[in-house]
């Protein structure tokens, strides 16, 4: 069936500021969404003003919605595609998808969705063998057929094959008015043994295990729908060291805007699960990531993918008992905020999700009739208000001159404290205390009094965030009426405080006016 659409589109005013903006220099905070289970049971229209109100009262900035091309297997997530041209008719006709792109926008929130060209299904009367031959895919099963998934790869370096699916990058960004792409499983696309024991592959001409024609196929998409399509976001889920990957085409990169950072992530989580007796000994895990934090542009998930397949919860996945739990995912949220790199939450973790996330049943909402989950929530509305307000946490993120540790050192009482900076502070090296965000974190299970942290300037500091507060949950310990930092040296820096930072919590300190 072909669908004429006549649609009149109302986001004229955030058309015409999207042409101009730079994404790596603004807020991002994402809300990952997979729009059948959100609240199961809502069409387009629906989620037009339910989502949307969540969404805007929540303040998060943009939202991503897991695939939305149609699939004919909804356990897939919409993974799966076979109609790459066509948003799945579960929750309306693409009119109905304009209309909840076009509310989005109205509302000020930008829109990012899944695409999948690393992979499409066996179906017979999908893509293929679509004429009776490998017309789509690759002929030789060594560089067509994916051995996981049991699905087929995209012959990239066909010229029509290109043309389907880059057309189509630009069909959803144009026609639908999405605001970026985030393009799932590059790392199974750039290298031809991806998942494969040796004879199992190809090599390509230079005997190499790259998949040149794919390399060619991402920059090309990339920078064809940069150009067409002014101030969008394209994003790479990409889980191995490629370098370059979100570096200018032109200069020798893929050409993606942003990169997932799955090794914050992994080592995050991996540290964080951990009861804090023994974190002690994997303090580096924490640290690391500002080793390489500059070698792309980074995005932080904590995706659908880590709440799936018997992972559990991000709140299951904290030790402890229940004060434990959710302090600690209290902890992990505030990090993750003041963390360099935008940020992405998957729905239910905004809310301490005890249980695994199910594509049927959905965030289990009836958890907010408790307070803790309350609290949680209150935080991260809290988490977000407060990052757009402080340009030090965004508008720097791509550049060292945004961040100084103050002590990364301090294994054995489990804290890592640093300080952001904004754009016009100048660098990491600035004495100066205008818009400067400093960051504690303590993950240990016990309070630090006395604890003398280094500032930039003297004066008075406030806590802007405390996830130890007791409107989130939390004991309530903390700094109540600010800080004075006086004029002794500390931590390489000009003056420093004493300051109280709560068990399993992080503050956010920012000077008076």
């Amino acid at each position: 069936m072909v669908f004429t659409s006549r649609y009149a589109w109302d986001d004229a005013d955030w058309m015409a500021a999207r042409a101009d903006r730079q994404p790596v220099r603004e807020p991002m905070s994402i809300y990952e969404v997979h729009l059948g289970s959100w609240r199961p049971g809502l069409s387009y229209r629906e989620l037009a003003v339910q989502l949307v109100d969540y969404v805007k009262d929540m303040g998060f900035t943009h939202v991503e919605f897991l695939p939305v091309a149609e699939h004919p297997y909804g356990g897939s997530w919409g993974y799966q595609v076979t109609s790459y041209y066509a948003p799945t008719s579960r929750f309306g006709d693409p009119d109905d998808f304009r209309h909840l792109v076009d509310a989005l926008h109205q509302a000020g929130i930008g829109v990012l969705v899944d695409w999948v060209p690393a992979h499409f299904p066996r179906d017979d009367w999908a893509l293929a063998r679509f004429d009776g031959t490998a017309l789509y895919e690759d002929p030789d099963p060594r560089r067509g057929a994916h051995p996981d998934w049991g699905t087929l790869i995209f012959n990239f370096g066909r010229t029509e094959v290109r043309n389907f699916l880059v057309a189509n990058a630009v069909y959803w960004l144009e026609e639908f008015h999405v605001d970026g792409l985030r393009v799932d499983a590059v790392a199974s696309m750039l290298y031809l043994d991806y998942s494969r024991q040796p004879g199992e592959w190809v090599p390509n001409e230079y005997g190499g295990r790259e998949n040149l024609a794919a390399i060619s196929f991402l920059q090309e998409a990339n920078a064809t729908c940069y150009k067409r399509v002014p101030g969008i976001s394209m994003i790479a889920e990409e889980s191995t060291a490629w370098p370059g990957v979100s570096r200018p085409v032109y200069l020798g990169g893929l050409g993606f805007g942003f990169k997932w950072n799955l090794g914050w992530m992994h080592d995050t989580l991996n540290y964080l699960s951990l009861d804090p007796i023994y974190r002690q000994y994997h303090h580096n895990e924490m640290t690391f990531s500002m080793m390489y934090a500059y070698t792309e542009n980074f995005i932080l998930p904590l995706s659908h993918d880590e709440v799936v397949h018997g992972k559990g919860s991000l709140l299951g996945k904290m030790p402890g008992d229940e004060w434990r739990k959710f302090a600690g995912l209290r902890s992990l949220l505030a990090y993750l905020w003041a963390h360099p790199g935008k940020q992405l939450l998957f729905m239910g973790g905004e809310f301490g999700q005890a249980s695994e996330w199910s594509d049927t049943r959905g965030p289990d909402w009836w958890v907010l009739d408790f307070g803790v989950h309350q609290g949680v929530q209150r935080l991260s509305r809290d988490l977000n208000a407060a990052y757009q307000q402080a340009p030090a946490l965004w508008q720097l993120d791509t550049s060292p001159d945004g961040f100084r540790w103050i002590d990364a050192n301090d294994a054995q009482g489990n804290v890592l404290s640093f300080l952001r900076f904004p754009a016009s502070s100048g660098s990491s090296d600035a004495t100066g205390s205008s818009g400067v965000v400093a960051c504690i974190a303590n993950f240990s299970a016990v309070p630090h009094r006395n604890y003398r942290v280094g500032l930039p300037a003297t004066g008075r500091w406030l806590e802007v965030i405390n996830t130890d507060a007791a409107v989130y949950g939390g004991s309530d310990v903390g700094n109540l009426g600010g800080i004075e930092a006086v004029p002794e040296p500390w931590h390489g820096l000009p003056a420093s405080a004493l300051i109280t930072v709560p068990p399993l919590g992080v503050l956010w300190l920012t000077p008076e006016g």
